[in-house]
């Protein structure tokens, strides 16, 4: 199957202004354009301190991001355990699925958080993705819950 994406890709952590555009880019296609959380909402504080990674064609487009939140300022979002990052924002670029973008993603991720000396990833995982973290070793936990009117469950993955 010829999927117009070429290969192969590269994930790393985003470095200057225009990955950033880039990241940012996917999300909104992704999230406000496909799932239509509203723009005011996708966008948010936790941005500027995030690491954020993204996955880059051999030509230079960018295939798919997501970000990781640690420190004390996102305690909240990992049950105040300051050993414990958030993975979020996770988004492939519709043309680029199938790919193993979203698995090479979560393990830049990964590796980031062990890099910062994490020993442990949360997640608010929408409900239909579910099965995507398990396969990577990630255990639901806690009820169900809506964030942007959509289904989610809390994940952690001990690295």
């Amino acid at each position: 199957m010829t999927t117009g994406i070429p290969a192969p890709y590269i994930t790393r952590i985003a470095v200057d202004e225009s990955d950033l555009s880039a990241c940012f880019q996917v999300r909104k296609e992704v999230f406000v354009g496909e799932q239509n959380v509203p723009e005011e909402i996708e966008y948010d504080a936790y941005d500027a301190e995030a690491v954020h990674v993204i996955a880059v064609a051999a030509d230079g487009s960018v295939l798919g991001t997501g970000r990781l939140l640690h420190g004390a300022g996102v305690a909240a979002k990992t049950g105040g355990d300051l050993t414990v990052g958030s993975l979020g924002r996770l988004a492939v670029a519709k043309r680029s699925r199938g790919l193993g973008v979203g698995v090479a993603l979560v393990g830049a991720i990964e590796d980031a958080a062990r890099g910062l000396g994490l020993v442990a990833v949360d997640l608010h995982a929408q409900t239909h993705a579910l099965g995507f973290y398990e396969r990577l070793g990630y255990v639901a936990y806690g009820p169900e819950f809506a964030d942007a009117g959509i289904a989610h469950l809390a994940m952690r993955r001990t690295l």
